[in-house]
């Protein structure tokens, strides 16, 4: 935050970026041979450089998102609400206040409320933040990665199994650098469960359960037959986006979206990954074979309250095959033989449980605290060194590897098919009432048992709204 405050007073005295290229040439035709890190490419950001940062969407999480990469050029605001836009820049001034700073530094950027006309305006941007419900996720991302912005996009990567995989192949072709807003995957966690699964440490995994405690929220309701008058500082229109139009009710907005199909993708949307992700990164994941849900009474028009969905993953590789099952709602797995009487199970947030050949480990919801299960078990347990590499934090690595021309952990190639794989999870639930295990064509993209399931791998937009 000092240096964005401070950028100004120091512009006289530092080299700017086209400065910088051009010299850099210079240099290139006179010793012929310059390393990478000079010379840059196309997207390239020089490391001395600061990074110029968007803000599509910037209450509640788009307001830490904000605040994580305000290391950088924070250099406009996009948001549908004026209210949370004021929001943040007020609490903005309190960090700046905190830090001892004269200014706000988000009081002279500019505000929209249409990212499309942000991105028309403002050619210095470098890079966006999208951190708006699940519907608009895709729309926002694709369209500044079209014009070669960096993207960072809040988690579930998109609303849809056919918007990962347009939003992965588009992010490839524009050369971008981009990260899914998944913290647990930049975590300690994650890692100590990988490299202690690469030690044997409890053998073969064939089975893996994962929970959550969400939804924290109302649902399984019925849609609101009111129509209650839209805020004045709202562009309802713009909070629809490519949704089908439902006129404004609070149950929508600003907080209970996730429950909705129409907006969210539900508990397993919200917290799949970070807790789907720890299991499915370390035991090497792709395609399930199968998918099978049941749960509460389900409307089609609010996510279920509870859920429990069974994943089938063949073997990769000398890994075995894996059963993985999710759920949710305040469901809970079965408490396994050998787990000390009385020990919680997880977190409060949620927890996942590696059963192996010859022990278990348990963890909390985003790797969380990783523990192999009993507790004898863990210290009795040589620790092999730490030989995977170590992330500053899913922002802050996003920033260092768009300075230094590589890929993040949680890139968009991963992220949609982890996305991808967690939101068959949501077709199977609407698929419960059939009764019916989905068989899964993973390099067709398709189910192959049942045709009306595959109507639900995408969505139609409205108009004037496409990818």
């Amino acid at each position: 935050m000092e240096e964005l405050i401070k950028k100004n007073e120091k512009s006289s005295q530092r080299i700017s970026r086209r400065d910088f290229i051009t010299k850099s040439s210079a240099a290139a035709a006179a010793f012929m041979i310059v390393p990478r890190y000079v010379l840059g490419g196309p997207g390239y950001t020089a490391p001395s450089d600061k990074i110029n940062i968007a803000a599509i969407g910037v209450g509640g999480k788009g307001r830490s998102d904000i605040a994580a990469v305000a290391t950088e050029n924070i250099v406009s605001l996009c948001d549908v609400d004026e209210v949370k836009m004021f929001d943040t820049i007020k609490r903005a001034g309190e960090w700046a206040e905190e830090k001892g700073l004269s200014e706000n530094p988000l009081t002279k950027v500019p505000r929209y409320k249409d990212f499309r006309e942000m991105l028309d305006k403002q050619k210095d941007i470098d890079a966006v933040t999208v951190s708006t419900p699940d519907h608009f996720h895709a729309v926002a991302a694709i369209t500044a990665i079209k014009q070669g912005k960096h993207a960072f996009v809040q988690k579930p990567l998109t609303y849809s199994v056919d918007e990962a995989k347009k939003l992965s192949a588009a992010a490839k072709k524009a050369g971008v650098v981009t990260q899914m807003g998944n913290q647990g995957h930049a975590g300690e966690g994650i890692r100590l469960i990988g490299e202690w699964l690469k030690d044997d440490a409890i053998g073969e995994v064939r089975e893996v359960h994962c929970w959550t405690n969400r939804p924290i929220w109302d649902t399984g309701m019925n849609r609101p037959a009111e129509i209650p008058s839209v805020p004045p500082t709202l562009d309802w229109d713009q909070w629809i986006g490519p949704a089908p139009f439902r006129p404004y009710h609070p149950d929508y907005a600003p907080w209970s979206w996730r429950a909705w199909c129409d907006f969210g993708t539900g508990a397993l949307g919200d917290m799949g990954a970070h807790i789907f992700d720890i299991p499915y990164h370390t035991l090497k994941m792709d395609h399930p074979t199968s998918v099978f849900a049941s749960s509460s009474k389900f409307n089609g028009e609010s996510w279920p309250v509870a859920s429990t969905i069974y994943y089938e993953f063949p073997q990769r590789g000398s890994l075995p095959p894996v059963k993985l099952t999710w759920y949710d709602g305040g469901i809970m797995p079965p408490r396994p033989e050998g787990i000390e009487p009385g020990r919680r199970m997880g977190d409060g947030d949620g927890g996942i449980m590696f059963y192996g050949d010859k022990g278990m480990i348990m963890c909390g919801c985003y790797g969380r605290n990783p523990r192999l299960v009993p507790e004898t078990s863990m210290k009795e347990y040589q620790r092999p060194p730490k030989t995977l590499s170590r992330s500053p934090g899913i922002h802050e690595e996003w920033v260092q590897c768009i300075k230094e021309s590589k890929q993040a952990s949680s890139n968009f190639d991963y992220a949609a098919r982890l996305t991808s794989t967690m939101l068959l999870g949501n077709i199977a639930i609407r698929m419960a009432p059939k009764s019916t295990k989905l068989e899964w064509d993973g390099i067709a993209g398709k189910f192959t048992n049942m045709d009306e399931a595959n109507d639900y791998l995408g969505r139609e937009y409205r108009d004037g709204w496409n990818l």
